[in-house]
């Protein structure tokens, strides 16, 4: 029996040595096919091998859903694709004794086939060197053909094969709607061919223009002004804000901000604005205005017609109240009338009893916002109109024969 036992002993450690060495071959094997210092079983590899293979290879969209994609960034993507190559980034140099380098940036966009592009007035004003990118990254100098400080717009020009310039297609203001989606294509810090989205907040908006008129320091408002909450930033400026056809509705200007940057409010100039300037400043070089020569109550809440109808015991409760007629000025030949007496009114004295313009070639104005956003997108200096005016009891039309303002 001791015998037994000692050769089964034997015969089990032969075994376990056995075992061992294809433990360890199975080890060596894997080490020398992974480079791993820890053992996998061989058995795993497969799956192992398997599971790295999926990993690395990226889940792909099925057909199905790819033709599902929502209408809407379908669109925005042809939007950009198409336009993008219009739009310029534009930087504007100043070089002096002290400095040479960047002063300024913005957007703009082709405008035709001679090399013209639309920009703000203010992107480009006082420069001394215009350096324009366009989106492939080639770079030229461009030179200023006109700027008009009152709608903000300017156009410069650049020399190059035409093959590359893709001019945009502008679409008509006068139909936009507020919700209406929108699109803006520009260079905000710098980010060259950046797009947002948003919609139109609300239009009609009126806005300083940047030039004053020597008399009494006052400056003419920009009518018409879009506003949207499409992202607008620092060089953003000048570039186009287009509608979901590809068609620039108007040009990226301002933002209503405290901190310098994007807080949900962005106006914009609009297209049919850019309509009638532009072809004036290609021209001329610079933009001429129709010019009424009336003045009218402040431009302040509660001041409108709507709000002092009650008040003054108006036959009307929209339209334009004449407090004053400039001497020898288009409404004066035409015998428009001014305030006769003053009336205080929330603390502040105006002119009473004067015309009140309700509308303009058959257009109803509900303000003067409205009148002077048609006088600006609708009429040129010597065109003869028609306006209609509430006085006292009477209503009737006067024949008014357009100046060119100040």
């Amino acid at each position: 029996m001791e015998r037994l036992a000692k050769i089964f002993f034997f015969v089990t450690l032969v075994m376990g040595m056995v075992a061992v060495g294809i433990f360890a071959l199975n080890v060596v094997d894997t080490i020398r096919e992974t480079g791993a210092e820890i053992y996998t079983p061989k058995a795993s590899r497969t799956r192992i091998d398997t599971l790295a293979k999926q990993a690395a290879t990226p889940t792909l969209v099925p057909i199905s859903m790819v033709e599902d994609i929502v209408t809407g960034d379908e669109t925005r993507i042809n939007i950009y694709q198409r336009v993008n190559p219009a739009v310029v980034n534009i930087e504007i140099t100043q070089r002096t004794t002290f400095y040479d380098g960047i002063d300024a940036s913005g957007s703009g966009f082709v405008y035709d086939v001679e090399g013209h592009i639309i920009t703000n007035a203010h992107v480009v004003r006082d420069a001394v060197e215009i350096l324009v990118t366009f989106h492939d990254g080639y770079v030229t100098n461009a030179e200023i053909v006109g700027i008009d400080e009152y709608s903000d717009i300017g156009v410069i020009r650049v020399d190059v094969d035409p093959a590359r310039l893709i001019p945009v297609t502008l679409g008509d203001s006068s139909q936009l709607l507020v919700g209406q989606s929108v699109v803006a294509i520009g260079n905000p810090f710098g980010l060259q061919g950046s797009l947002t989205q948003g919609i139109i907040s609300a239009l009609g908006r009126a806005l300083p223009s940047a030039q004053l008129i020597s008399q009494a320091n006052q400056s003419f408002n920009n009518p018409s002004i879009i506003q949207v909450d499409a992202a607008i930033n620092p060089g953003n400026s000048g570039g186009p804000l287009l509608n979901y056809r590809g068609e620039v509705v108007g040009v990226n200007t301002a933002i209503r901000t405290e901190s310098g940057t994007f807080e949900g409010v962005a106006f914009a100039v609009p297209s049919n604005t850019i309509k009638r300037i532009v072809p004036q400043l290609i021209e001329n070089g610079e933009a001429r205005y129709s010019w009424l020569g009336i003045s009218t109550v402040p431009d302040e809440p509660g001041f409108s017609v709507a709000a002092l109808a009650e008040v003054l015991g108006l036959p009307v409760d929209h339209g334009v109240l004449v407090e004053d007629v400039t001497p020898g000025s288009p409404a004066a030949v035409a015998g428009i009338r001014g305030g006769t007496r003053t009336q205080t009114v929330r603390g502040v004295d105006i002119f009473v009893d004067g015309d009140i313009i309700v509308a303009i070639n058959g257009i109803f104005v509900r303000d003067l916002d409205q009148l002077l956003g048609y006088l600006v997108e609708n009429t040129s200096p010597g065109d003869v109109v028609t306006m209609t005016l509430v006085r006292g009891a009477e209503t009737l039309d006067v024949q008014v024969e357009l100046g060119v303002r100040p």
